[in-house]
C-alpha cells in the first residue's frame, strides 16, 4: 500500500515529472539502508515502488530511477565520452561502494522483484556488457559480487525473448558490435572490502605484452561465456545458441566477400585500400572467434546439446526420409546381426522424428565420433556396436584412431551368447562392472524386458531415481506412470510389487496428479479391468497414504468414498479388500472422519448383517474393532451419534452369526466398547491434596 501511494503523484504536486524528480532519489536511497531490522521492509517498499512506477510511468521511471541506479555501470562504457589520457594510471573512476551498491540494487529490483516488463529489460540491456565483464573479473578473485552478477545475467537471458537472448550471448562473445563493454582505457581492480573499483588502466609499453593481455582476456571471457551458457541447458537456450553458432560457422566455411571482390590497387585509393584491409582483418577476427566458441561449446556441452532432439526440425527429418527403405532392406539382408539391429533402430528413429530413439543409435554415434567405449548396447541386443561403426563409416575404426588400434583389435573374452545375455540383464552388468546408473532410456526399455529379474531391477532403479528427486526422471512423469501401471498387470510378484513401489513414490512427489488417476482406476468396473488389478491399485493407494503421513487428511473424502464404493462391488474379494483398506485409512487419519462417519457405519452395518460372503462380514466387523480400539476414550465423542447403532450391530452378530471368527471379532469389539463406557460413566477417582494460601 505504501509503495502504491508513493508511485502515484498527489494532487498538490506541480507536475508528475516534478514529483518524480523529488521522490525518486529518496526511493533509491531506501535501497541503501544498512540497518538489518528495518532494511528488509524499506527495501521491499522501494522495490515495489520502483516496479510500479516502471509499469505506470515508463519514461519517467527510466529517467529518474533506472538510469541513475545504473549510472556507475554506464559511465565507464566504451561509448562514453571520457578524456582519460591526462589522468594518471590507477585513478579511481568508480568507487567500491558505488559499484557494489549499483550491483546490489540491480539484483534487488530486477532479480528479486522479478517483473520482466519491456521497460526493465530494455533499461538493463545497455549495462549487460559491463555486468558480464564484472562477472568475468569476479571469477578470478574472491568477491561478494560474483553471485549477484551471474544471477542478473541468468535472469535477463531467461526472461527476455529467445532472439534477444541469442543476440546478447553473441554480444558477450564479441560477435555483435552493438554490445558495449568496459572502456579500453579502464580496468577493474580488487577493492579492500571484497568488491571492485574501476580505475584508469596503465598503458602497456610493449606491444607484445598488450597483445598477450588482450588475447588472455578474450580467452577468459569466452570460457566464462561457455560456463554461463551451460547454466541455461534446462530452458533450451544452450542448444539454440549452439545451433546459432553452427550457422555462423557455416558462413565461415563458405568464403563470401561480396563487398570485397577485389582490392583497390590504384595509387589514388590508398584510403580505400586501408579500409579494405581493416574490414578484412575484422572479418578474420570474427571467424576465429566463431571457431574458438564452437570448439569450446563442443567440449563443454556435447553431452546435452548433441542429443537434444528438439534441435532437429521437420525439414531435417524430411531429408532423412529417403533412407528409410534402404535401412529397412539393410535390416533384413545384412549378414551381421549388429548392423541389422542398428539399421532397424535408426529407421524407427527417423520415422518417429526422434520421439523414440534406442540406445544403440546414440552408442554407435559416440563410437563413430570417438567419444569413448559404450558401456552396453540396447536391451536384448548385442553389446558390440564398434564393428557397426566401422562398417557404416566405410573405413577401419583403427585408421581413424591409430592410438587405439591395440584395444580395438583385442579379442573379446566373453562369448557371444554370454554377451547377449548380459546386454539383456542390467543386474549382471551392475554386478560385473562399476555401479554407475544406466541411462534413463535404457531403464525404460528394460522395464519391458521379458527377463523378470532384469525388468524388476529396472523398475527398482527407476524408483530409486524418483526417490532421489532426479530432475531428468521427474520430467517424464506421464511416461513413468504408464510404465509402472503396465507392469502392475504382471503376474510375477517381484515385478508388480516393484511397480507398486514406483507408483507410490511418484504419488509422494506429485500426489495431486497421481492420486485422482489411481482412484479412478480403482473405481472402474470395465471389462478390461480385472479384480486383481484393482486390488493391486488398492495396495498402491495404501502405500501412498503411508508415505503422505499427516498430509493424507487433504485427500480424506475421495479416498473414503472410493473404498465405500469398492465395498459395494459385486466381487467379494474386492469388497473385503476395500474394507481392509478402509480400516487402515481410518488409522492413518487418526480416526478423524468428520461427517463421513455416518456413511462408514451404515456401510459396515449393512455388510456385517446382509453380506453372503464370510470374509466380507469378517472384514466389516474387524473395521468396527479397529475403530473402537483406535478411538478408545474419544469414541464417546467421535462416535456419539452412531455408538448405539454399533452396539446393536455387535449384539446382533454375536447372537445370529454362524462364523466363529466373526463372532470372536464382535465379542472383542463389545469388550472394548464395555471398557470405554465404564471409563466414561465411572471415571477413576484420584486422591488430590489441595493447599490453599489464605490472603
Amino acid at each position: 500500500m505504501v509503495a502504491r501511494i508513493l508511485a502515484f503523484c498527489p494532487q498538490q504536486s506541480l507536475s508528475l515529472e516534478d514529483y518524480c524528480q523529488q521522490v525518486c532519489p529518496q526511493v533509491i536511497g531506501l535501497l541503501h539502508i544498512q540497518e538489518k531490522l528495518t532494511a528488509r521492509q524499506f527495501q521491499r517498499v522501494a522495490t515495489t515502488t520502483l516496479l510500479t512506477m516502471a509499469r505506470e510511468h515508463p519514461p519517467l521511471a527510466v529517467k529518474y530511477l533506472l538510469r541513475p541506479m545504473l549510472e556507475p555501470l554506464l559511465q565507464c562504457l566504451d561509448t562514453a565520452e571520457m578524456s582519460l589520457e591526462d589522468l594518471p594510471a590507477g585513478t579511481v573512476l568508480v568507487k567500491e561502494a558505488e559499484l557494489s551498491s549499483c550491483v546490489e540494487d540491480v539484483f534487488k529490483v530486477y532479480v528479486v522483484g522479478n517483473e520482466p516488463t519491456q521497460t526493465l529489460l530494455e533499461s538493463l540491456q545497455p549495462a549487460l556488457g559491463m555486468v558480464f565483464s564484472l562477472s568475468c573479473f569476479t571469477k578470478q578473485n574472491v568477491s561478494h559480487l560474483r553471485s549477484p552478477c551471474q544471477e542478473i545475467l541468468l535472469w535477463f537471458l531467461e526472461k527476455s525473448g529467445r532472439e534477444v537472448a541469442l543476440a546478447t550471448l553473441e554480444g558477450f562473445a564479441g560477435l555483435d558490435r552493438t554490445m558495449h563493454f568496459l572502456h579500453p582505457f579502464c580496468q577493474f581492480q580488487v577493492a579492500s572490502e571484497g568488491g571492485a573499483v574501476i580505475t584508469v588502466k596503465e598503458t602497456a609499453s610493449d606491444e607484445e605484452e598488450a597483445l598477450y593481455q588482450k588475447v588472455s582476456s578474450e580467452q577468459w571471457q569466452m570460457e566464462q561465456l561457455v560456463e554461463l551458457v551451460s547454466c541455461c541447458q534446462t530452458s533450451g537456450l544452450a542448444g539454440d545458441f549452439f545451433i546459432h553458432c553452427l550457422k555462423e560457422l557455416m558462413q565461415v566455411a563458405v568464403p563470401h566477400e561480396a563487398g570485397l571482390d577485389s582490392a583497390p590497387l590504384s595509387s589514388q585509393s590508398l584510403l580505400a585500400l586501408e579500409q579494405y584491409h581493416s574490414q578484412r582483418l575484422v572479418g578474420q577476427e570474427q571467424q576465429l572467434r566463431v571457431l574458438q566458441l564452437v570448439a569450446m561449446l563442443c567440449e563443454s556441452l556435447s553431452d546435452t546439446v548433441f542429443t537434444d532432439v528438439a534441435q532437429m526440425e521437420s525439414a531435417d527429418f524430411a531429408v532423412l526420409k529417403p533412407l528409410v527403405p534402404l535401412l529397412e532392406e539393410l535390416s533384413r539382408v545384412h549378414p551381421e546381426p549388429v548392423i541389422q539391429e542398428l539399421a532397424a533402430d535408426l529407421r524407427i528413429t527417423i520415422c518417429t522424428h526422434g520421439a523414440f530413439s534406442p540406445q544403440t543409435v546414440s552408442t554407435a554415434a559416440q563410437n563413430t565420433l570417438g567419444k569413448g567405449e559404450p558401456s552396453s548396447g540396447k536391451v536384448g541386443g548385442q553389446t558390440h556396436t564398434q564393428p557397426a561403426a566401422e562398417s557404416s563409416m566405410g573405413q577401419p575404426w583403427s585408421s581413424m584412431h591409430p592410438n587405439r588400434v591395440e584395444s580395438s583389435t583385442a579379442p573379446d573374452p566373453i562369448p557371444k551368447e554370454k554377451g547377449e545375455h548380459r546386454a539383456g540383464n542390467p543386474a549382471a552388468d551392475q554386478s560385473a562392472g562399476p555401479r554407475t546408473p544406466p541411462p534413463l532410456q535404457e531403464l525404460l526399455l528394460s522395464a519391458y524386458d521379458p527377463d523378470i529379474p532384469a525388468r524388476a531391477a529396472a523398475l527398482r532403479s527407476l524408483s530409486s531415481l524418483i526417490q532421489q528427486r532426479n530432475p531428468e526422471t521427474l520430467k517424464i512423469l506421464e511416461k513413468l506412470l504408464e510404465v509402472f501401471l503396465e507392469n502392475m498387470e504382471h503376474k510375477d510378484a517381484f515385478v508388480y510389487l516393484s511397480a507398486i513401489q514406483g507408483v507410490a513414490l511418484l504419488s509422494d512427489v506429485y500426489p495431486e496428479q497421481i492420486l485422482p488417476r489411481l482412484l479412478a482406476q480403482y473405481g472402474s468396473k470395465g471389462n478390461q479391468t480385472t479384480t486383481e488389478s484393482r486390488m493391486k491399485v488398492g495396495e498402491t493407494l495404501m502405500r501412498v497414504t503411508r508415505a503422505l503421513g499427516d498430509m493424507v487428511s487433504c485427500y480424506r473424502d475421495p479416498l473414503i468414498h472410493t473404498f465405500l464404493r469398492g465395498a459395494r462391488d459385486p466381487d467379494s474379494s474386492l469388497r473385503a479388500s476395500s474394507l481392509s483398506n478402509l480400516g487402515e485409512l481410518c488409522q492413518r487419519l487418526h480416526f478423524q472422519l468428520g461427517s463421513v462417519v455416518h456413511e462408514v457405519t451404515a456401510c459396515l452395518t449393512a455388510l456385517a448383517k446382509t453380506d453372503r460372503e464370510v470374509e466380507v462380514r469378517r472384514a466389516a466387523v474387524h473395521v468396527v474393532v479397529v475403530l473402537l480400539r483406535g478411538l478408545s476414550k474419544r469414541a464417546t465423542e467421535v462416535l456419539r451419534d452412531v455408538l448405539r447403532d454399533l452396539y446393536r450391530l455387535l449384539r446382533s452378530v454375536v447372537h445370529s452369526e454362524r462364523d466363529e471368527v466373526t463372532v470372536l471379532h464382535a465379542q472383542l469389539a463389545l469388550e472394548e466398547l464395555d471398557d470405554i463406557m465404564r471409563r466414561f460413566l465411572f471415571p477413576p477417582q484420584t486422591l488430590e491434596k489441595k493447599i490453599m494460601v489464605l490472603p
